[in-house]
This record gives C-alpha cells, sequence and structure tokens, in this order.
C-alpha cells in the first residue's frame, strides 16, 4: 500500500541532486562549530570571571539568542545587513554593495552567532564542573592563570563538554535546513526544489530526511569514538596519578 503512495522510482533517480546539498549543508556546520567554539569560550570565560562591562552584554546577548528562533535571527540578518550597509555608505562615503554578499556568509554569520550563545554556556558549566583547588595548585607551582586554564582547566573541561558539544553539532546539521530561507542551497532546499518541480513532496522530504539521519549518524558514532577515547585517556592519568 506504502509503495503504491511513494514513488521510489523517483525518489531513487533525484537522491544523487539532494545529496548535492550536502557540502553547503556541512560547511554550514563545521564553521558555525569552530567559530562558535572560539566565541562561545571567549564567552564562558567572560561570564566566569565576572569582567566589567561584557559579563552583562554577553548575559543580555545569550539571553536573546535562546529566547529567539533561529529563523527569525536568519531574517534579521539576510535583511538588517543590507540596511545596515546602505546606512554606513551614506554616512561614511562608502561604496558597500550587499548585493556581493553571499548568501552563505549570511547563514555562516548566524549560525555561529546562535551556537556560541549555546556553546558559552556548555564551556562555562564544564569549566566550574572542574575542581577550584586545580587552578589553585596551578598558581602555587607558578603558572599565570592563563597557563593553569590553558594547560590544566580546559583540557578536563573539555572532556565534560564533550557529549554535550557533540549533540549541539548533530543539532546544527539538522538546523541548516533553516538556511534555506535565506537563499542558501543546501539539502533541504535542492528537495524543496525539485519536488516543486515534480509534484512529489513526500518522496523528496523522505530522500532529505534519510540524508540528514545518516549524516547525524555519523558523526554521532564519530564523537561516542572521541569521547570514548578521551575518558580512557583520563582514566590513565589519574591512575597515573595516584
Amino acid at each position: 500500500m506504502l509503495l503504491s503512495i511513494i514513488n521510489l522510482e523517483f525518489a531513487l533517480e533525484q537522491f544523487p541532486e539532494v545529496l548535492k546539498g550536502v557540502p553547503a549543508t556541512l560547511a554550514i556546520a563545521v564553521v558555525a562549530m569552530i567559530f562558535g567554539l572560539a566565541f562561545g569560550l571567549l564567552i564562558a570565560l567572560c561570564r566566569i570571571y565576572r569582567v566589567p562591562v561584557l559579563n552583562r552584554f554577553f548575559i543580555v546577548y545569550i539571553s536573546f539568542i535562546r529566547g529567539t528562533p533561529l529563523l527569525v535571527q536568519l531574517y534579521v540578518f539576510f535583511y538588517g545587513v543590507p540596511v545596515l550597509l546602505d546606512f554606513l555608505n551614506e554616512q561614511l562615503g562608502t561604496n558597500f554593495d550587499a548585493s556581493n554578499i553571499s548568501p552563505l556568509i549570511y547563514a555562516f554569520i548566524a549560525y555561529t552567532l546562535n551556537t556560541s550563545a549555546y556553546q558559552a554556556e556548555i564551556f562555562r558549566s564544564s569549566i566550574n564542573a572542574v575542581s577550584a583547588g586545580q587552578m589553585e595548585a596551578a598558581h602555587s607551582v607558578g603558572m599565570t592563570t592563563a597557563q593553569g586554564l590553558w594547560r590544566i582547566i580546559l583540557p578536563q573541561a573539555f572532556v565534560v563538554a564533550l557529549p554535550n558539544l557533540g549533540n549541539t553539532f548533530i543539532g546544527l546539521i539538522k538546523a541548516t535546513s533553516l538556511a534555506f530561507a535565506v537563499k542558501v542551497v543546501e539539502i533541504l532546499a535542492i528537495a524543496r526544489i525539485i519536488a516543486n518541480d515534480g509534484y512529489r513532496f513526500l518522496e523528496m522530504y523522505l530522500v532529505a530526511s534519510l540524508i540528514y539521519w545518516v549524516i547525524s549518524w555519523l558523526f554521532e558514532v564519530l564523537f561516542a569514538a572521541a569521547e570514548k577515547k578521551m575518558r580512557r585517556y583520563e582514566e590513565r592519568v589519574e591512575g597515573n596519578a595516584a
């Protein structure tokens, strides 16, 4: 009965076409994850050490990002940046042309800022989970706070944070499906284009779902292996210390 509803031949025929959106999907997720890690860590440290002005600003920033839909944030960047550039052109006499900016750039920025807010909270809780006595020990042997963070605190915090970071990255992969709203041609965008042309929406959405599922599953396996390896390293270090 199901096979009579779904045109498997059409789905299999268009499958390679939908796969062409995978590079854009992975590019958005990887770029946002990498820059989100750096920015998120910076935010977490500013909050932990209560840096004047920045601490308050990042509290509001995190609240805003986590309290508004990602789709709205994408639209704000996509429609807001050209308006900002026009304003700057008038005020500074410059000639920035927003039409030359690739939609992928808007996606990179919006997804990076979005995930950095979540990663900041992951890092903040992970760093706070490490015993404060370890930083005191680092100071006692002549290390600076920066050295103690880099050599002692952050490696342990990263082990604690890894499962949540993995979940964040997988969530990013799925969230890239919203990027078609700002004209990024990724997996779902290609599936929608083909579905509109052939009026086979169910088939194409099933194909897109399958691709997202396989990609997510592969990264789940990779993150699980990385977590297992880091846990073994941590246990070996603790055993040597004992």
